[in-house]
């Protein structure tokens, strides 16, 4: 500031050099930034991950986006800080999660809207495996149809046992009680 009070050359010369060196400096620092930036982009396309190069180049096209983060507390009191933000969301979260007043969850019953389904009898998983379209591409399970009909009662028998063990599995998890 004391260019304003002795306006001599000078003062003026040495204030002018040292917003070039700072305007050069900032300059750089973009330059260099935005080199990093433009090298992520390439090697997220070089390495197909789309979602992180599509997010940068819209990052680009957008410009700096000012963000704002205020929160209101229990109060209705506005708040800015960082800290206090976080112990916020915090508190609302424990508040939330935190389930009190359940003693004994597995005594809990969760009600659905799923009827009960009978569970299959032996006949019906027979019909099923007889009606298995033969020279077909396996399923997800990679088993092919023949290998299923050729096994004949035990492989009845296994089916059954897996479709009784995962129905019991399954009512036991919609209805939240453990099976004794």
């Amino acid at each position: 500031m004391q260019w304003i009070h002795d306006p001599r050359q000078s003062i003026v010369d040495n204030l002018n050099n040292a917003r070039h060196v700072a305007s050069r400096h900032f300059k750089n620092k973009n330059k260099a930034y935005l080199k990093a930036k433009f090298e992520e982009l390439e090697t997220n396309s070089k390495i197909k991950n789309i979602r992180d190069l599509y997010r940068g180049i819209n990052d680009f096209k957008r410009g700096y986006q000012h963000r704002t983060n205020i929160v209101k507390d229990d109060k209705g009191v506005l708040v800015a800080d960082s800290h206090a933000i976080l112990a916020r969301w915090r508190n609302s979260f424990s508040q939330i999660l935190n389930v009190h007043g359940v003693n004994d969850i597995s005594q809990t019953e969760i009600n659905t809207a799923d009827p009960l389904v009978p569970e299959p009898s032996t006949s019906e998983v027979e019909m099923a495996i007889e009606k298995l379209k033969s020279h077909k591409s396996p399923g997800v399970d990679q088993i092919p149809a023949e290998l299923i009909k050729v096994g004949g009662k035990t492989i009845v028998v296994r089916f059954i046992n897996l479709l009784l063990l995962f129905g019991i599995r399954r009512n036991c998890l919609r209805s939240g009680k453990s099976r004794s």
